[in-house]
């Protein structure tokens, strides 16, 4: 269960009219812990939780755990979440092999979009859309667990 993405910021709004989808997501942390970070969130009709391990030395690989849970379930779990909340609609855009999942992020991290490309190794070759920017993988910041904390409109 080792998930492998690479996370880069996105430089212009063309992913919007490339999209196949898009959906709302609103999650909270129980632990924001850096070696094990749980987290429960709500994607549209869907809930689910979440723990992820420590980040390999490179930050593109991690674990990753995930389970269905009913909406009710999570909506009393983010009753008791760590303070501060993400909120942000997904977009999944196909390019080349790959499905890119770009977030534009609300509330106190409005401003941030972010787009991430899970892959089989953390070498592998993938095609980069002309609005992917800069590489932010295995910066912390970044991370929605430390977004939750020190949001992108305090920076």
């Amino acid at each position: 269960m080792i998930e492998i993405e690479r996370k880069f910021l996105v430089v212009s709004d063309a992913y919007k009219i490339q999209a196949k989808s898009s959906t709302r997501i609103v999650q909270g942390f129980l632990n924001t812990n850096p070696e094990r970070t749980v987290r429960v969130r709500i994607k549209g009709e869907q809930g689910f939780i979440t723990v992820k391990g420590k980040g390999s030395a490179s930050g593109v690989s991690r674990f990753e755990w995930e389970k269905e849970i009913p909406v009710l379930e999570a909506e009393e779990l983010l009753q008791i979440a760590e303070p501060g909340s993400i909120d942000k609609i997904r977009y999944e855009i196909k390019v080349g092999n790959h499905v890119f999942e770009v977030d534009e992020f609300f509330g106190k991290n409005k401003g941030l979009i972010v787009a991430e490309v899970e892959l089989s190794t953390e070498n592998e070759i993938f095609e980069k859309p002309d609005w992917l920017g800069v590489e932010v993988s295995g910066i912390t910041k970044y991370y929605n667990s430390q977004l939750s904390k020190i949001p992108f409109t305090k920076w």
